[in-house]
């Protein structure tokens, strides 16, 4: 593989980590800190917030410094974010490092793809995207488990240090195998805003938005539901996690292979009601073992079989503002990771059972079909209003 590709895939390898790692210490964070499991849970929405801050950099400043200059300012953040959580000694300093490693995400992606875009040839670019967004489905099947495991047998700031290591690794294949090129793109930065006049572009945004919330108020305490509710035990959650990044690489796969043959509409709009449902059924079945773990795997997979189709559609209605549409899907997918969080705390802090965070869960992936299904409306209405004025 070339060796742009790997840097990129080891830097959203390490993003992967830091972002998802998280759900798998909160038991061990709240207890060692001396705070609720909801506001340990909290840490995923600080770490969104940093990435809503930290994606529209991307637009920006890509022209005004070279593009590998900005990714070592990203992976030094990555770095320093990931080592202030790491040796946090105040719930303040928690909330600053979740920030600070937040920061970077969306920009990496959005910088990574326009370096690959410049660096290898036009009919391969998809499939070096692909390669660079490996990184985080890898993150997901093999680094959280080890972080979980990490956890349990040393301290929640075990992984978190090795996450903080790993990210030095990272800034060093940036310095050796990324080009020193720059962004030279005419389009002006206001004009990238023009796609931002139709509701297409928007109703996408929130289909994005409720789309990761609605997974993330129940995969953000998946810990406690699966011990408390499912009965495993705390040694068996580095399996779970393994499940749940399996799930998330098949998902990513199948929605792949499924684009040769349905639209990214109607893949995203049949995810949605598959979360939804299997969502739904967690509230009733969270207690069986072998159901728990099934519906884990069917919600994860969701999760990236709905990533492509998604990022699909917005560049579909992004037209000349690709760069800023890309930083505003960032914005809207760790966005949806904070109201997810949230809305899912909000159901044990009002003392509900630990599976309830399913159900404003599921609400949310309701709604995110319900976006993408006014978003078909609309299309149908412009292409009749089309075929209409072709006529007259």
């Amino acid at each position: 593989m070339n060796k742009v590709i790997i840097s990129l895939a080891l830097g959203t390898f390490g993003l992967g980590m830091a972002e998802f790692g998280i759900m798998g210490i909160l038991t061990e964070l709240a207890h060692d800190r001396k705070i609720p499991v909801a506001a340990a849970g909290y840490m995923i929405s600080y770490y969104a917030l940093g990435v809503v801050i930290g994606a529209p950099m991307m637009a920006l400043f890509s022209n005004k410094f070279s593009l590998r200059s900005i990714l070592l300012f990203l992976a030094a953040l990555c770095v320093i974010g990931n080592a202030i959580f790491t040796f946090s000694s105040s719930y303040i300093m928690l909330v600053i490092g979740r920030l600070v490693s937040g920061f970077p995400h969306g920009a990496f992606f959005g910088i990574g793809a326009i370096i690959l875009t410049k660096v290898i040839s036009p009919g391969k670019v998809t499939g070096a995207v692909a390669g660079m967004v490996s990184g985080m489905t890898l993150a997901n099947l093999i680094g959280i488990p080890l972080g979980t495991f990490l956890s349990h047998e040393f301290s929640w700031r075990a992984p978190f240090l090795l996450i903080s290591l790993f990210d030095i690794a990272v800034l060093v294949s940036i310095i050796f195998w990324i080009p020193d090129i720059s962004d030279n793109a005419p389009t002006k930065l206001s004009e990238q805003f023009h796609f931002l006049k139709s509701a297409a572009p928007w109703l996408i945004f929130l289909a994005t938005l409720c789309s990761n919330a609605g997974v993330f108020a129940w995969f953000s305490y998946i810990k406690p539901v699966m011990i408390a509710v499912s009965g495993f035990p705390e040694t068996s959650m580095p399996l779970i996690m393994m499940l749940a990044g399996l799930g998330m690489v098949l998902g990513n796969m199948v929605s792949g292979k499924l684009s040769s043959r349905f639209s990214p509409l109607r893949i995203a709009v049949m995810t949605n009601l598959t979360i939804a449902v299997a969502l739904a059924l967690i509230l009733v079945l969270a207690w069986h073992k072998g159901a728990s773990l099934s519906l884990a795997f069917i919600i994860c997979a969701g999760l990236f079989a709905l990533s492509a189709p998604l990022q699909i559609l917005l560049l579909q209605n992004a037209k000349g503002g690709e760069m800023l549409g890309a930083a505003g899907g960032q914005i809207a997918f760790n966005l949806g990771s904070a109201v997810g969080a949230f809305c899912g705390g909000m159901m044990l802090n009002a003392l509900f059972p630990w599976n309830y965070v399913a159900l404003p869960a599921a609400l949310l992936s309701l709604s995110a079909m319900l976006s993408l299904l006014c978003y078909s409306r609309l299309q149908s209405c412009s292409a009749l209003g089309t075929e209409a004025g072709a006529a007259g």
